[in-house]
């Protein structure tokens, strides 16, 4: 087919860019003179873009109009998990990630594209069905099974993200007050037998340190209140680029992943802050618009999912870094470093870009 390019929303191309700036600005300020991720993260980044536009191509009715290939995508994402318990490398505890030389690869991203296919495609069929309790339950039979691998890895932080997913497309499809109701009950019982004979110990540390991180200043807390120091330190207009004292002198952990944000609010200030929120806003702006302009329920369904996922993770990383949340490892979208993160949301961007030229 053929896409001009009038039709690309370029405004969101745009947006993407920019919050990809802020990430490789910020990497680059707290690399300490070892430039290796900032190159990597660059290359990611043109890689991701590529991508988005190959995809782009790629027209969407194909998936709308044929389960196989999503539920092929689906089941493909669920054997990436699975292998992950017998090829992935352990590390600090968790086997998340496949390693290929100083590359990684982490399924987890795809599969948060193909739960929103999966989902959108059951739910596209079913909206006026949402009365009987069954498609409910079946619909969190597709959420479950990665769930259950991704926390037995251990990684607590994605499940949460999958369950906001399939929670937001539920919402979105009309899900009456009562069965609502009763979702939110179920999944307080699973949270407690959850808490009480799978959680392990560390889980249960990072949960009791977000509620007293003053209690362990040394351990768990450490992070979260090296963060806030950094936060606290930006003031109005931030210490500049390069000079953050948290993040160049090493107290703040992970600056370039988990607690990215807290370097940028140190460095940037308050303003930086308010401008990186406004481009996630315009961001989300421009993906709702595309979901309101859509003309099937499917293209609709999978814009919200997708915003669901990453205001998740916005409001999630953000939380973590301002002590809010408790620390799970959830990446700032298009911002954080790490290249499987960053190169789906290209991809689910360029899924999105067909949708709005094919529907449009």
């Amino acid at each position: 087919m053929n896409i001009g390019s009038r039709k690309m929303d370029w405004v969101l191309i745009g947006i993407s860019l920019l919050l990809c700036v802020f990430g490789l600005v910020s990497i680059y300020s707290s690399s300490n003179g070892d430039l290796s991720n900032f190159y990597k993260q660059l290359f990611f980044v043109v890689v991701g873009f590529i991508l988005m536009f190959l995809v782009s191509f790629y027209d969407n009715r194909n998936l709308r109009e044929n389960p196989f290939m999503i539920i092929s995508f689906y089941l493909l994402c669920v054997v990436f998990l699975i292998g992950l318990f017998f090829f992935a490398p352990e590390i600090r505890g968790i086997k998340s990630w496949y390693r290929f030389g100083i590359f990684s690869f982490d399924p987890i991203e795809p599969m948060k594209i193909a739960l929103i296919l999966v989902l959108a495609k059951y739910f596209s069929k079913r909206h006026i069905e949402l009365y009987n309790l069954k498609h409910i339950v079946f619909s969190g039979i597709y959420v479950l099974i990665p769930a259950i691998l991704i926390f037995l890895q251990p990684e607590f932080g994605s499940v949460v993200i999958l369950l906001s997913i399939w929670i937001g497309i539920l919402l979105i499809s009309g899900i009456r007050v009562r069965e609502f109701i009763i979702l939110s009950l179920a999944f307080f019982i699973l949270f407690g037998a959850t808490w009480t004979f799978l959680l392990k110990d560390y889980q249960r540390n990072r949960i009791f340190s977000f509620v007293a991180p003053h209690e362990d200043t040394l351990g768990q807390g450490w992070s979260q209140n090296q963060a806030k120091i950094s936060i606290g330190s930006g003031g109005l207009f931030g210490q500049g680029i390069g000079n953050g004292s948290q993040t160049q002198y090493g107290f703040l952990p992970e600056s370039q992943t988990d607690f990215i944000f807290s370097s940028i609010a140190e460095e940037t200030g308050f303003i930086g802050v308010l401008i990186l929120f406004f481009l996630f806003f315009l961001l989300f702006l421009r993906i709702i618009r595309i979901a309101l302009s859509a003309r099937s329920n499917f293209s609709r369904l999978f814009a919200c999912g997708l915003a669901f996922s990453l205001f998740s993770q916005l409001v999630i990383s953000v939380g973590m870094n301002l002590g809010l949340l408790p620390v799970i490892g959830i990446p700032l979208p298009l911002i954080s470093y790490g290249g499987s993160n960053l190169i789906f949301t290209f991809i689910a961007f360029g899924i999105l870009q067909n949708m709005k030229v094919t529907e449009s």
